[in-house]
């Protein structure tokens, strides 16, 4: 597929405290940049994108982050629900990604307001994502949602922005992010735009693409959970290979590929819980011995894979994993 991906018809804070973990989200600075449609461009075809440092305070939200394809029951009542629940949750609806952008975040407001919540849709263009009259108003919500599409739109809008510092600050101090398909990708501070690099195949030419570098473009994202990559509709398209060269081309990356309807919850204690009816799969190269960049093939070692079903908890600090019983 190109970065257009699908985009789907469904997407669903309070936090409290995590210890410090290497794999969290960090605040943005609210004051104004280079347009980041320019930083954006700067990153695509380059292979690799800026790991975002440490923040210096443990956020309090949660990340909700959906694979993408149909949403599994209880999702949307469980984003409610970590937004603050029903007569108290005020979530804003992101729907810039799509090519049907008004719709899009109409459909979803309204179904998040026969849950209870309050929900208002932020249409952004560049031009109003820089302004501090936006981020002021952003600053009024529990829980913000990002719809699916195509995630480079997403972050040309919003990229170094006070709307999206705002955000940023919200989650740390306990606000819920989520988002699906396209808005799980931009999640990560690293970003799979979906683009082949050079002169690849398109990746929806019926191959399967093989294990090398230089083969996918990343993009920088929008940050919310730092020292991994986001891959979305996972199993079901076949995204293994696309995941595994970039994690093995910047194994300080931990690959994070979830399935269609299937969410990974990124808790304030710093654990992943797995939510839906399909699996996540998690690679970690940070402790494998991988081939030289200059050599005539990519190959590894010691690679990590974790195979994480519904209602798994995993921890991105030790690498340990709780299966469900039985």
């Amino acid at each position: 597929m190109t970065n257009q991906d699908m985009e789907e018809q469904h997407e669903s804070v309070a936090g409290r405290r995590r210890p410090i973990l290497r794999l969290t989200a960090h605040p943005m600075p609210a004051r104004r940049y280079l347009s980041a449609a320019l930083v954006f461009l700067s990153t695509c075809g380059a292979g690799t994108a800026p790991v975002a440092p440490l923040p210096e305070t443990p956020p309090r939200g949660n990340l909700l982050i959906v694979g993408g394809g149909a949403e599994p029951p209880g999702l949307m009542p469980r984003f409610v629900q970590l937004a603050g629940g029903r007569g108290r949750a005020r979530i804003a609806v992101l729907p810039m990604a799509s090519t049907a952008a008004s719709d899009r975040g109409s459909e979803m407001a309204s179904r998040l307001q026969t849950l209870g919540a309050q929900a208002q849709v932020f249409d952004l263009s560049r031009q109003e994502a820089e302004t501090e009259t936006t981020a002021r108003q952003l600053d009024d919500f529990t829980g913000y949602w990002f719809s699916g599409g195509d995630q480079s739109k997403l972050a040309a809008v919003l990229l170094a922005t006070p709307s999206l510092a705002t955000i940023h600050r919200r989650y740390q101090e306990g606000a819920v992010v989520g988002g699906t398909s396209a808005g799980a990708a931009v999640m990560s501070n690293s970003m799979l735009t979906g683009n082949r690099q050079g002169d690849g195949p398109p990746e929806d030419d019926g191959k399967f693409p093989p294990i090398a570098r230089r083969s996918f473009e990343v993009a920088e994202g929008l940050g919310f959970l730092p020292g991994t990559i986001v891959d979305q509709h996972f199993q079901r398209r076949a995204r293994q290979n696309r995941l595994l060269s970039v994690v093995l081309e910047q194994p300080e990356l931990v690959g994070v590929g979830i399935d269609e309807s299937t969410a990974v919850l990124v808790r304030p204690d710093g654990r992943w819980e797995v939510l839906g009816e399909s699996s996540v799969q998690v690679f970690d190269a940070r402790r494998a011995r991988i081939t030289a960049p200059d050599a005539p093939v990519l190959g590894s070692t010691d690679i990590t894979m974790h195979l994480l079903p519904p209602r798994s908890v995993y921890d991105p600090l030790s690498g340990q994993t709780t299966l469900p019983a039985g």
